[in-house]
């Protein structure tokens, strides 16, 4: 499960440290029972839509239930995140 105020600290600590590889190393070791995977928002399809907005990124909750990796908007199934950077350009 992902709570509100989870989502609210990783908001948080990739807002103060910037999404790159080397923040998401350190969630997945402060964090190792969440699964995390870091991309571009592009590359998401455009039909999904982030659960929640941040400065210069989007997160999405992925559920690893039924044995495949799935986009979820259920905070009760969430097993993990993912980090999608925005191109402030677009």
């Amino acid at each position: 499960m992902i709570t509100d105020a989870f989502l609210d600290q990783i908001t948080t600590i990739i807002e103060r440290a910037g999404l790159s590889a080397e923040s998401l190393a350190a969630l997945r070791e402060a964090f190792p029972d969440v699964h995390f995977t870091y991309c571009l928002d592009d590359d998401i399809s455009a039909h999904i839509l982030p659960f929640r907005e941040a400065e210069g990124f989007n997160l999405y909750l992925i559920s690893g239930a039924e044995h495949c990796i799935k986009f979820t908007k259920d905070q009760e199934i969430a097993t993990g995140l993912v980090l999608a950077e925005v191109d402030e350009d677009d």
